[in-house]
């Protein structure tokens, strides 16, 4: 009896010792995918960002002043302090969406996704429409004191590789202009970019994966729609959509 007692507690004692390793394993997983990449993440190496309507919640053509330094809107940067986050062209604000600054602020940390960079790529209608969107850039905050355009120019020592307009040699369909500039300037492969855009003026999206591809990999940048702008979830749907582009270029 005493040897049965102690079999079934010697059984007890190792069931425990497993079910509490598996529970220190499962907390350290989760802590390390919410504090930085776990080991084998795959994350872009370029994010490529439209404006109108995605990143931001205005269209330029639509705007009536070149926004100024003061025409500025402060306020609560994510609880990051205050900052501008909105600038005024006319009687219009222009607001960067919710992902869009969780996803600029993410970036800035340069800590989630070490070596990972950032270009816009927007057929803005006009001239005119171009210029109110450089402004809004270089007047919007991602922290206090960092705007939009520094960021961009951290990421390319000063050189602007960003692709705005449509004036030649841009044009309005993006894959055949906008990304093979890209692709030149920031030389990335197209399969290692990851794309948002609203898509509500044309497939921006589907023209890109398909018509810019690798040619060994055949493969094109991974691609997110964002109709109704950039939120905190299609900035999550868009890491997750780029984990599973990945693994066909393993």
């Amino acid at each position: 009896m005493t040897k049965l007692f102690s079999l079934a507690r010697s059984a007890f004692v190792a069931t425990t010792a497993i079910r509490n390793s598996k529970n220190t394993l499962t907390t350290t997983t989760r802590s390390m995918s919410s504090d930085t990449p776990a080991l084998g993440y795959a994350y872009p190496e370029l994010v490529v960002f439209d404006l109108d309507a995605c990143l931001w919640d205005k269209e330029m053509y639509e705007m009536t002043a070149i926004p100024k330094d003061t025409d500025v809107i402060k306020g609560d940067l994510n609880g990051r302090g205050e900052g501008v986050v909105g600038v005024m062209s006319g009687r219009q604000q222009i607001s960067l969406h919710a992902g869009s600054l969780t996803a600029l602020q993410e970036h800035a940390d340069a800590t989630k996704y070490p070596g990972m960079k950032i270009a816009l790529a927007s057929s803005a209608d006009t001239p005119f429409a171009e210029q109110v969107g450089r402004a809004t850039l270089k007047l919007l905050e991602v922290v206090p004191g960092t705007t939009i355009w520094d960021l961009l120019m951290r990421d390319w020592d000063n050189q602007d590789v960003n692709q705005i307009g449509r004036q030649p040699p841009l044009s309005s369909n993006k894959a055949r202009s906008h990304f093979p500039l890209l692709r030149e300037k920031t030389l990335i492969r197209y399969d290692k970019m990851l794309f948002f855009d609203d898509c509500n003026w044309g497939d921006h999206c589907g023209m890109v994966a398909a018509q810019c591809k690798e040619p060994d990999s055949g493969i094109g940048p991974a691609t997110v729609r964002t109709p109704a702008g950039l939120g905190d979830r299609e900035w999550l749907k868009g890491l997750d959509v780029y984990m599973e582009h990945a693994k066909k270029l393993e």
